[in-house]
């Protein structure tokens, strides 16, 4: 019988170190960013990343005592360098939805902002199913804006889809799409305030249907690290609080782009 319980409690000693070494202790997290999508992620000219996604990850970091380092990945292929464990966490403006779940897990999230189409000033297009018919709609692959471009208009309009969003204001400017969508401050801040953009314009009402945009933008991560899940919603929270994350809001918006 002794001999029972000593074995006993030598499996659940080795069973706690066990789980002890496995365990993580996040003092060093590596974040994927897309690099692509000003104001919320964009390379300067000498190479460094700047932008709202980035100073939100850099306060998180911060704010939970770890050092972190930013890999830049190709939206493409952003959730399956993340499961094949090339970084630890996507901090790249990424809607928090069902379908992204069925992978991931998230955060709750740190933004939310409508999408919205723009048009070329003077082209009199209307958001309707009569005014998009034969149109041709210009939008990043694989977001929640080509989901819903595909959902609630793909028997109407004609969908090219992009790599980058920078790509598609690109084909704007060259007059091979007719409408854009896409996240309504993006395309405000990285088009249409800037001279390639000047000649576009928004149209039509902003759009947040929980079937296609989910609940914001929240920081993905594999289903199974849920301690660093808990670790960045604290922080999330206490950037928050302590006003962190409203002088970075302030430096980027001039509205609370956290939403309701």
């Amino acid at each position: 019988m002794k001999k029972l319980l000593t074995l006993a409690f030598t499996l659940v000693v080795l069973a706690f170190t066990a789980n002890m070494a496995g365990a993580k202790d996040w003092k060093k997290v590596r974040i994927g960013v897309e690099g692509a999508y000003p104001p919320f992620s964009a390379v300067s000219k000498d190479g460094k990343l700047f932008g709202f996604d980035i100073d939100i990850a850099n306060a998180l970091c911060k704010q939970i005592g770890a050092k972190c380092t930013l890999v830049q990945q190709d939206w493409d292929g952003i959730i399956p360098a993340l499961l094949a464990r090339k970084y630890d966490a996507i901090i790249a403006s990424m809607s928090i939805t069902e379908e992204r779940k069925k992978k991931v897990a998230f955060t709750h999230k740190y933004y939310q902002t409508p999408a919205k189409f723009a048009r070329k000033k003077g082209s009199g297009i209307e958001i309707t199913k009569a005014g998009l018919k034969g149109k041709t709609v210009g939008v990043q692959r694989a977001t929640t804006h080509d989901n819903f471009i595909t959902g609630k208009f793909g028997d109407t309009v004609k969908i090219k889809r992009y790599a980058t969003q920078d790509e598609a204001y690109l084909d704007a400017v060259a007059g091979r799409v007719d409408l854009l969508l896409a996240d309504s401050v993006a395309m405000e801040d990285g088009f249409l305030k800037t001279d390639k953009g000047k000649d576009w314009e928004f149209v039509g009402p902003g759009y947040t249907d929980r079937k296609y945009f989910g609940d914001g933008a929240g920081i993905a991560i594999r289903k199974g690290d849920k301690d660093l899940a808990a670790k960045l919603n604290k922080a999330i929270d206490a950037i928050r609080a302590n006003g962190v994350y409203q002088k970075i809001n302030a430096k980027y918006f001039k509205f609370d782009v956290y939403g309701s």
